[in-house]
């Protein structure tokens, strides 16, 4: 079964002169989708972009860390463990090459808050749900798991 997505980008950059020199433009945009409140984006900092909006290796990372989220919530459920509370610092490596650049690692370190029960059942579950994340799926660099378990 194929899902469809879609989004708006629209760039409001042009300070006058448009794409004429490299220094000659802003970064900043805003992503759409129907129904969403809009996201303030730019370029990251070191690529002349605005500090205080999201650029997009910071958007990847989070929708990295998201889906295991969901996906480990999901496999919870079904293996009877009750999160009381998820948090995750996750932190990813882009590699600059010429004028490109690509991600070379992410590392999820998901702390996990359970009810009570099995702690090494819970710790275990990062591996299912790893394998179910749609986006982990989907990028061609490792996705690494630091992830820890507490008892409410």
């Amino acid at each position: 079964m194929d899902h469809d997505y879609a989004v708006r980008v629209q760039w409001l950059g042009n300070l006058g002169p448009g794409t004429t020199g490299y220094r000659d433009y802003g970064r900043d945009n805003i992503l759409t989708a129907a129904g969403n409140a809009p996201i303030d984006a730019s370029a990251d900092r070191p690529f002349r972009g605005t500090p205080g909006r999201w650029n997009p290796e910071q958007l990847l990372l989070a929708a990295l860390a998201e889906c295991h989220m969901l996906s480990f919530l999901h496999v919870a459920v079904k293996n009877g463990i009750v999160v009381t509370a998820y948090e995750d610092d996750a932190i990813g490596t882009m590699r600059q090459e010429g004028e490109g650049g690509r991600f070379t690692s992410v590392t999820l370190r998901p702390v996990v808050t359970i009810a009570g029960g099995d702690e090494a059942l819970a710790d275990s579950l990062h591996a299912e749900a790893s394998a179910l994340c749609f986006i982990a799926a989907s990028v061609n660099f490792p996705v690494r798991h630091e992830p820890s378990v507490r008892i409410a």
